[in-house]
């Protein structure tokens, strides 16, 4: 009986042995455990580092695809990028039990959403979403076939792993209350992460002055910020940029010459030609057309002309085809401000939003001063791009929006540019004599999904049903619309006395659709480039052609028309960072990003300059403080 209980005992402990032994190293090894955040962490971490790195891939390679491509130093850059995704995901680790596992989840989805719609921006506009475009978040209204056309099916990727996270949290209900709060942890993430970053921006931004690597710095294009800093980090730095540019800058001494010095070694002098001052004292239309593009003048598809009022309007007009866009972030709005004051657009954020009330020394204001009577419309809200109170404060004497017109006919954002102009018809015979105009369409905004009944152009379904196909329908219908306008303005007796200035704000199929050419087949070579070119027509009626071929963009219109409305150059050299492309000796356009184009590449350092005093000048509302 004895050794019957002793087999007993031996049997239990026995068979208890692994457990007590597993308890006992269990309970040994808890603070090491403790120390070692949970598996959830880590996932959330290490998948957020994979899509940063392909986000990066997607955004730096030449046609938005999955090709990574980094240049300078990439070591830098993904270990920076590490740090900084180590930086954003050490926030969870002062949280505990499951509050630490839903904390890691929302950062997780926050990482996803950010790269998501900063992916989704870059196809569009070229750019990174910044707090200086939170503010211009009312300009999604009606934008919504426009934004969806920019989503891939691809782009679900980068939630897959937030998905997943949810449904393990849903599921596992009970598990993760043990975890503790990880405070080494996050101070040795801090240290670690923010002393390799600051090591990186002391030796190259300050020793090596970005010779061979940048860091903490703005770049021209936006691509290299981000390939720098890497999304996480170039956000957390857009941020603390945008603070400090929204103070009110005041100039030195300093920076005010070197403004002057700038402008004074812009001016030429040219000898006057034969059109200097030959449309004095009539009325002036400025047509600004949506994404209207330079490679659908003078083209045909199957036959058939896209824009046949714009080649016959060409045999009467000065015409230029080597103009270009050099709008930013403000697209549209920064077209305005290019044209009408002759001065870059800021290079972040819009313009129109950031600086309103900004004075300058515009083409209203110096035909005003002629005795002009001076007119800015649109055809949707007065808040679409803070329009209405920066046009007013550039010199319109008076402005038009959407509550000023009929909306008898929408098609795509609002009011139909046939409406529109039909609309603005009756407004211009009564306005008084000798007007400037500025009159703005928006039909043809992408994604260009015209309506059935209004596609003049036979194109096979195949090619019809593409971002291409309803472009070039888009195009043929402006184009249309503006030939039943100058045929009415005609009829009224305003032709004789008029001249009109039709140009493109922006690139529309090659901005916003590139990557879709090259899946069109069959493929013709004569739409697969554009080179962000615009058309500039400077149209009068019978006045014969005429073609240059000067390389220009849009912040050269006001001294050009200046010209031609005789306005004397004196009253605005000092302010317009433009040329006028009819005298002009020199050769070259800069865009928005920084590029140069042309020939008088012995200009290239002086003109891409005046970028960044553009900034400058805006900032401190330099014109407004200089006549105080």
């Amino acid at each position: 009986m004895f050794l019957r209980y002793v087999y007993t005992i031996k049997f239990i402990i026995g068979d208890a042995m692994p457990v007590l032994q597993y308890e006992s190293i269990k309970r040994n090894l808890r603070p090491i455990i403790d120390l070692v955040p949970d598996p959830f962490w880590w996932g959330s971490f290490i998948i957020g580092y994979i899509k940063v790195i392909a986000f990066m891939g997607l955004t730096t390679s030449w046609n938005n695809s999955w090709e990574f491509y980094f240049v300078n130093n990439y070591a830098v850059s993904s270990v920076i990028a590490l740090c900084f995704i180590l930086l954003f995901f050490s926030v969870p680790l002062l949280f505990k039990g499951r509050s630490r596992l839903w904390v890691t989840w929302v950062f997780s989805a926050i990482l996803a959403f950010l790269l998501f719609a900063d992916l989704v921006y870059y196809r569009g506009y070229g750019d990174f979403l910044t707090l200086h475009l939170i503010a211009q978040l009312a300009n999604l209204e009606d934008l919504g076939g426009s934004i969806v056309s920019l989503i891939y099916l691809t782009d679900a990727l980068f939630f897959i792993d937030c998905l997943l996270g949810l449904l393990l949290l849903i599921v596992k209900r009970e598990s993760g209350k043990e975890i503790r709060r990880q405070i080494p942890w996050f101070l040795l993430i801090c240290v670690l992460a923010v002393g390799f970053i600051y090591s990186a921006h002391y030796r190259y931004d300050r020793v090596e002055n970005g010779q061979n690597q940048i860091v903490f710095r703005i770049c021209w294009t936006p691509t290299d910020t981000m390939r720098n800093l890497s999304p996480v980090g170039y956000h957390f730095y857009e941020g603390y940029v945008y603070f400090k540019e929204n103070q009110v800058i005041e100039l030195t001494p300093e920076q005010e010459e070197e403004i002057e010095n700038w402008y004074v070694q812009h001016q030429e002098d040219s000898p006057a030609d034969e059109y200097q001052g030959i449309f004095a004292g009539q009325n002036l239309i400025l047509l600004q057309v949506e994404s209207l593009e330079n490679f659908v003048i003078n083209q045909s598809y199957n036959g058939q002309e896209i824009t046949p009022t714009l080649n016959r309007l060409v045999q009467d007009s000065i015409y230029f085809p080597n103009f270009y866009e050099q709008v930013w972030n403000g697209t549209t709005s920064d077209a305005e401000l290019l044209t009408n004051a002759s001065v870059y657009p800021v290079r972040r954020g819009s313009t129109f939003f950031r600086y309103p009330l900004n004075e300058y020394n515009s083409l209203p204001k110096l035909l005003a001063e002629k005795g002009y009577t001076t007119q800015a419309s649109h055809p949707d809200n007065a808040g679409y791009w803070n329009w209405v109170q920066a046009l007013s404060a550039i010199g319109f004497a008076n402005t038009l929006d959407i509550t000023d017109f009929g909306m008898d006919e929408k098609i795509g954002l609002g009011l139909s540019d046939g409406s529109y102009l039909r609309q603005m018809l009756p407004i211009l015979e009564q306005s008084e004599q000798p007007f400037y105009d500025f009159i703005i369409t928006m039909t043809s905004h992408g994604p260009f999904d015209l309506p059935q009944e209004y596609r003049e152009l036979e194109i096979e379904p195949q090619l019809d049903r593409t971002k291409l196909g309803g472009y070039f329908q888009s195009i043929r219908y402006v184009d249309k619309q503006i030939g039943m306008f100058i045929e009415s303005l005609d009829q009224k007796g305003l032709l004789d006395n008029t001249v009109i200035v039709i140009y493109g704000d922006h690139e529309g199929i090659h901005k916003y659709y590139n990557d879709e050419l090259a899946g069109i087949q069959p493929q013709e070579d004569w739409w697969m480039e554009n080179d962000r070119k615009v058309p500039l027509i400077i149209y009068k009626k019978d006045m014969g052609p005429k073609v240059i071929e000067t390389t220009g963009g849009q912040i050269d219109v006001l001294p050009t028309v200046a010209y031609l409305m005789g306005i004397e150059e004196e009253k605005y050299a000092g302010t317009a960072q433009g040329r006028n492309l009819l005298t002009t000796q020199r050769d070259y356009a800069v865009l928005a990003d920084g590029t140069f184009v042309g020939t008088s590449k012995e200009l290239e350092d002086h003109a891409i300059k005046g970028l960044t005093l553009s900034d400058s000048i805006i900032q401190s509302n330099y014109f407004d403080q200089k006549e105080k």
